[in-house]
């Protein structure tokens, strides 16, 4: 039987493996912008990636930074807060975003429409135009989680046409497929100018 400390270090060694794989890329530097409604995931998933503990994590007032260096490559995650007074502030961290990544809380029914029409909004603002599209369907463990794919037909991800995009089901707080949706980041890195 697998225990749950060794499922998170076996998950964790496989995000490190990633992270590698992304700071080996001879660019220089890859910023991800991780956004979504307030208590969707987002902070965990950023500790996660940076193997930090997730067992006491705070709403975001503001944002969070996590880089990662390596032989010349910095991997530059942000994520912003998402209760609904700091979204306005949302667009002040759009330029220069390589991947967008969209964290949801498949679990709250209630504010699925409004976490679809934040989503809505990001995709038609100019500065992300064009911008790879990672979307981590989050507390699939629990009970009243929709599927990934469910979310993906309440987001309209299929109607997306300027820019590629991946839904990814994930449990932010054990790790799992946190790993999955990094390697699809990897895979659609758009270059450098």
């Amino acid at each position: 039987m697998v225990t749950l400390l060794g499922q998170q270090n076996h998950i964790k060694r496989g995000l490190l493996s990633i992270l590698k794989k992304l700071r080996s890329n001879p660019e220089k530097e890859l910023r991800l912008l991780l956004l979504g409604l307030d208590n969707a995931g987002k902070t965990t998933i950023l500790k996660q990636l940076a193997s930090e503990d997730v067992s006491h994590v705070t709403p975001t007032a503001g944002f969070n930074i996590k880089s990662v260096l390596s032989n010349g490559f910095k991997l530059n995650v942000w994520d912003i807060g998402g209760q609904r007074k700091i979204r306005p502030y949302w667009r002040n961290y759009f330029e220069n975003t390589d991947i967008l990544i969209y964290v949801v809380d498949c679990s709250d029914h209630q504010r699925l429409e409004e976490t679809s029409l934040e989503l809505a909004e990001l995709l038609q603002d100019e500065k992300l135009r064009g911008v790879p599209l990672l979307v981590y369907a989050n507390k699939q463990d629990l009970a009243t989680a929709l599927p990934a794919s469910e979310i993906a037909q309440l987001l309209g991800l299929h109607l997306i046409r300027d820019r590629t995009w991946q839904i990814q089901a994930c449990v932010a707080t054990d790790g799992t497929g946190i790993k999955e949706g990094m390697e699809w980041v990897c895979k659609n890195m758009p270059a450098k100018k």
